[in-house]
């Protein structure tokens, strides 16, 4: 096959491909690519191809050979920064995307594509960079909102909220990215007569929203009369969202129960065969709203300790051993090495890695196989205030798309509590138990206790890094100075709400 032009090659290849004979494929591109070395198609559709194939290594020599050539090519970064988040490599991705934009001037399209990639590994800081240098050459409302959301998670809540008022008031599809939330979640409010109220309740009249679209602006509106102290108009704002997102859900009590019942029965998986005590993760669990987000944000102040928020990764896992024919010892050992890789990244050395995913308490079994010296907070909060305070909150992910019924929220907290209570039964080492209650009265006591609980070395700092990323939907709460005023909160809103009554006050 020696002599056959650049087109004449790929063509040959992805015929090879589309056929699902890849080995032969592979050979075609290495010898396309040994015949035109500086041709980059060949080069990217030969390290595409090893990568599809698992020889990362060997992906990522081909494509910095490529850039090396041609530093501007920005399909060959994408790649190159797919491989490398696919390895946890987000700094070299990170470094990947600043030379290309150091190398070209990129359309408004490929710098979204590339801000969207960073947000979805956990680089919002080097992603709010980006959103924000290429407002200074695009005035795009799509990137206002882009850095408004990434604002909200560096803790720049003037800043989020001049990119969500910007892109608001100059684009209608910004209620569509949800901008109203961001916007009034980055500002407690003083007044009813901030004229924010008629302006967010004038975008309410537009007939052709989306529904999930109304939904979280109907949420707005709730938030702003709830600081304002205007229960019963929140109540109705916050009820009418709830219906809307709740027929949008679709989440069935019925499978949930049937989850819960299974973890309750089911046999833990074989452990990993060996503890790499250089690495001691940390799961802060419970319900959503109940406290977890201030309290990993506390244990994340300690030095050596790396708070990485919500992540998916123990969810993924446990989908991919539940569907594996058996799990032997290699099995979860392969799995806490993928788990562990994904956690650590390249961006810095830590022993305390704190995964801070709420509905993580559905894998402690799971968890303790892969990481025996894994040690889990469960946060509990008075039931009341935590269902009340999970109905006025929008979420974005489906994950929680029970929070838009009280009587979903109720079958969610009786499943918590018979899992984690059978977990403090049985692995009472590793798991403790802290109240949010007690938490906010002295948060500085309440965390050095959970950190020597935990091993950590000294107690958490009073103040947090001005440098800390906060993902969840308690960004601007968490930033706050700690207080308790939200303890019996029910009670404001129990004469409009009397469906918490269903809940114990405990």
């Amino acid at each position: 096959m020696q002599g056959l032009a650049v087109q004449e090659w790929l063509e040959r290849g992805r015929a090879q491909v589309l056929r699902g004979d890849t080995v032969s494929a592979l050979a075609t591109f290495a010898a396309a690519h040994a015949e035109h070395p500086h041709d980059v198609e060949i080069a990217l559709a030969h390290a595409g191809l090893l990568w599809d194939r698992g020889d990362a290594a060997a992906a990522e020599s081909i494509l910095r050979a490529s850039l090396q050539r041609e530093p501007g090519h920005v399909a060959a970064t994408l790649l190159l920064a797919r491989v490398l988040f696919a390895q946890s490599r987000t700094g070299a991705a990170e470094r990947a995307f600043r030379d290309l934009l150091a190398a070209v001037e990129i359309d408004v399209e490929t710098r979204i594509r590339i801000i969207e990639l960073l947000d979805e590994h956990g680089c919002e800081r080097a992603a709010s960079e980006i959103a924000e240098a290429g407002l200074e050459k695009d005035d795009d409302t799509r990137l206002h909102a882009y850095a408004g959301m990434l604002a909200v998670q560096t803790g720049a809540f003037e800043v989020a909220r001049a990119h969500y008022a910007r892109a608001m008031r100059d684009d209608p599809r910004a209620l569509d990215w949800h901008a109203p939330y961001g916007y009034v979640s980055s500002k407690r409010y003083a007044s009813a007569d901030d004229p924010d109220f008629a302006w967010l309740r004038e975008l309410a009249q537009r007939p052709d929203m989306k529904p999930r679209s109304r939904a979280s602006l109907l949420f707005a509106l709730g938030k702003m009369h709830d600081d304002v102290s205007r229960f019963e108009a929140a109540a109705a704002f916050f009820r009418e969202a709830n219906a809307i997102a709740a027929a949008e859900a679709g989440w069935s009590r019925k499978n949930w129960r049937r989850l819960v019942a299974t973890r309750l029965d089911a046999r833990a998986p074989v452990s990993a065969a060996q503890v790499d005590e250089s690495f001691r993760p940390v799961f802060v669990v419970g319900l959503p709203r109940s406290g977890t987000t201030l309290i990993a944000d506390w244990l994340g102040r300690v030095p050596g300790a790396c708070n990485r928020g919500e992540l998916d990764a123990i969810a993924g896992i446990a989908q991919e051993i539940s569907r594996a024919r058996s799990v032997t010892a290699d099995t979860v050992a392969h799995a806490a090495r993928r788990y562990r890789t994904e956690v650590r990244r390249d961006d810095g050395e830590a022993t305390w890695y704190i995964d801070k995913q709420p509905l993580n308490f559905l894998q402690v079994d799971l968890i303790l196989a892969l990481f025996p010296n894994a040690r889990f907070v469960y946060c509990r909060r008075n039931a009341r205030d935590t269902a009340l305070s999970i109905w006025m909150q929008y979420f974005a992910g489906r994950a929680q798309d029970f929070a838009y019924d009280f009587a979903d929220i109720e079958a969610v907290g009786q499943g918590c509590a018979k899992l984690m209570g059978a977990a403090l039964r049985k692995y009472p080492h590793a798991v403790t138990e802290c109240r949010y209650e007690a938490f906010v009265r002295d948060p500085a006591a309440r965390a050095a206790e959970l950190a020597h609980w935990i091993g950590m070395p000294v107690a958490p700092a009073s103040e947090p890094s001005p440098g800390a990323i906060i993902r969840t939907a308690s960004a601007w709460q968490a930033r706050q100075p700690v207080h308790t005023r939200s303890i019996g909160r029910w009670r404001d809103y129990a004469p409009f709400v009397p469906e918490i009554l269903r809940f114990a006050d405990d």
